[in-house]
């Protein structure tokens, strides 16, 4: 599929105009913020837009209703988070979020400054479409599933696997090599692009990249046993000690949206905070007191640090107003769902069903809420389809 026009993904200086006002999306490399970054973000939220941190599919983050562009983009370079005006669309970079700190098999945390110093180094890179991802996995399968274009995914300590398009293209390199590489095969995307936005849309596109990586670098070592596809990945969320014994707390964001007064005080706790591909937060390297305190204080505030939650099932588009395309309001229809029981556990039967009023949809496990069939931002693996149509909800069951 070619396309014909021009990539749309917004971001500070080039902003969506949305049905509700004008929307600006701001790169987080890693998803990683410092409590400095936060409470800037949250002083932005509140004044310059309408008073929500909205975080996304891929660990960055949108404001709505941006009524001041110029000042966002003043506040957001002094505080560090829009370092190119030339690059700034294309800085997406996942990395598996507790790496380094619980589980995985190395961190590839280190590699997120690198890449992002890397394409920003190039004007060559401010080509890529705004849609391009990058992923970084550590070995624990939880981000190289989530659609990337281009990733590495960690062997053991010293080797990773290429990923392309989502799928382990069976080159093997060292870790020093990872970031070169992951450069290269930008290099070649844009050389193959003819206008596609991503490179499962280039006819052949994975295989003919890996022609041209193979050709450029003949020492790069080629497996035959290829990576299987992940599994169902957990969110993490809650208490969970880290391998200094320190604690990282997982917290579930309703929605994805974090009131700017709620970051504020996620600010004040001086951690540091992540971002991640699941609309969540992981509060990283705190003492134990701390993080008691932490979890007495904020989840009365809305944040969620209960796994059994229903909130940790349910995701949302944006609907009524925020989209002209939506046929109704579907954040107040699933938030009311929630709150009357009516997201049911995992193992619950499912069945397909149509023309349901709002107050009839009764859904088991992790389920997608979409204002329209275009059903945005639905996250990547088995999940339910809640989708508005002129004669109600219709239910599409995972799978």
């Amino acid at each position: 599929m070619t396309r014909t026009d021009p990539d749309s993904c917004p971001g500070v200086l080039r902003l969506h105009e949305a049905a509700d006002g004008p929307l600006a999306r701001i790169r987080v490399p890693g998803g990683l913020l410092s409590p400095i970054q936060l409470q800037a973000l949250a002083a932005a939220a509140a004044d310059l837009g309408d008073g929500n941190i909205e975080l996304t599919s891929r660990g960055n983050i949108q404001f709505r209703q941006v009524h001041d562009a110029a000042a966002l983009t003043e506040r957001l370079t002094e505080a560090g988070l829009l370092p190119s005006a030339t690059h700034e669309r294309v800085r997406n970079i996942i990395a598996s979020p507790l790496s380094g700190r619980v589980g995985g098999g190395t961190d590839v945390h280190p590699l997120v400054p690198a890449l992002d110093e890397g394409l920003r180094a190039q004007p060559r890179y401010a080509d890529l479409p705004g849609r391009v991802l990058f992923t970084l996995d550590d070995g624990r399968g939880d981000v190289n599933g989530l659609g990337g274009d281009i990733g590495v995914h960690a062997l053991d300590e010293h080797t990773y696997a290429l990923l392309l398009a989502g799928k382990d293209s069976g080159l093997r390199l060292p870790a020093d090599a990872a970031v070169d590489l992951m450069l290269a095969a930008a290099d070649g995307f844009l050389d193959l692009r003819d206008g596609h936005w991503r490179l499962h849309e280039i006819p052949d596109g994975a295989a003919r990249l890996i022609d041209r990586l193979r050709t450029a670098h003949p020492d790069l070592d080629v497996s035959s046993d290829l990576l299987e596809p992940p599994g169902p990945q957990d969110i993490p969320i809650g208490w969970m000690t880290q391998s200094d014994g320190r604690v990282a707390l997982g917290a579930g964001v309703r929605l994805g949206s974090l009131p700017a007064r709620t970051a504020e005080f996620l600010a004040a706790v001086e951690c540091p905070i992540i971002v991640t591909p699941w609309r969540s937060l992981i509060l990283a390297d705190l003492d134990e007191w701390p993080a008691e305190q932490v979890v007495r204080v904020l989840a009365p505030m809305g944040l969620i640090f209960d796994t059994a939650s229903p909130w940790l099932q349910v995701s949302a588009c944006a609907g009524m107003p925020g989209c002209a395309k939506s046929l109704t309001d579907v954040r107040a229809d699933v938030a009311e769902a929630v709150d009357s029981d009516r997201v049911l556990p995992t193992d619950a039967p499912e069945f397909a069903r149509e023309g349901l009023d709002a107050a009839d949809v009764v859904v088991a496990g992790r389920q997608h809420w979409s204002g329209c069939d275009r059903r945005c931002g639905r996250p990547k693996g088995a999940v339910t389809d809640v989708i508005a149509t002129t004669d109600g909800y219709r239910i599409i069951p995972a799978g």
